[in-house]
């Protein structure tokens, strides 16, 4: 699976200087121990300066230093797997990669659909639609916030991606 060279991620535009080539979200308890970890190595390998979530300064908090993190990244990759929308973290920095995006703040949106379809997380399907749903229930009273979190789901997994199911890629 190539989508970035070290070329690619280490040009910047004139008039923004990146902290970080590639920002990382993923759900930690589905991809942690392999796929995301896999992928971070290979990106560092290549000299590709890439943020996982264990670079997060000790003390400071995560919400904040997170939302701060996907500002300064050039190259935003999503790793949707089958309890990501389970997380809120997972969700509100989804939120923030889609606003960066439309804002022109980031060169690349690249979403990784580790094994579920493109389709489940775009409509919310399986344990997408099942995760919202319980979501719904904690937040009855703050809508909003679920709407910005399917809004944002349908958008980018609108995107074109790679879509990883029992050891094979697929780019589509």
């Amino acid at each position: 699976m190539v989508f970035l060279t070290n070329e690619g991620a280490s040009s910047s535009s004139s008039t923004r200087r990146w902290k970080y080539d590639v920002f990382l979200s993923f759900r930690g308890e589905d991809t942690r121990a392999g796929f995301t970890t896999y992928l971070y190595k290979a990106l560092e390998q290549k000299g590709i300066n890439t943020f996982m979530d264990d670079k997060l300064p000790r003390g400071e908090e995560i919400s904040v230093e997170l939302l701060k993190t996907i500002e300064e990244s050039m190259v935003l990759v999503i790793v949707f797997s089958k309890n990501y929308a389970k997380s809120k973290w997972c969700l509100d920095e989804l939120v923030k990669i889609v606003e960066c995006r439309e804002n022109d703040q980031m060169v690349l949106l690249r979403p990784i659909f580790y094994n579920v379809e493109p389709r489940e997380v775009r409509n919310q399907l399986g344990n997408f639609g099942i995760a919202l749903a319980n979501h719904e229930k904690e937040f009855k009273d703050n809508m909003g916030k679920i709407q910005k979190w399917r809004e944002a789901l349908s958008k980018a997994a609108s995107v074109s991606g790679s879509h990883y199911e029992g050891g094979y890629v697929s780019n589509g």
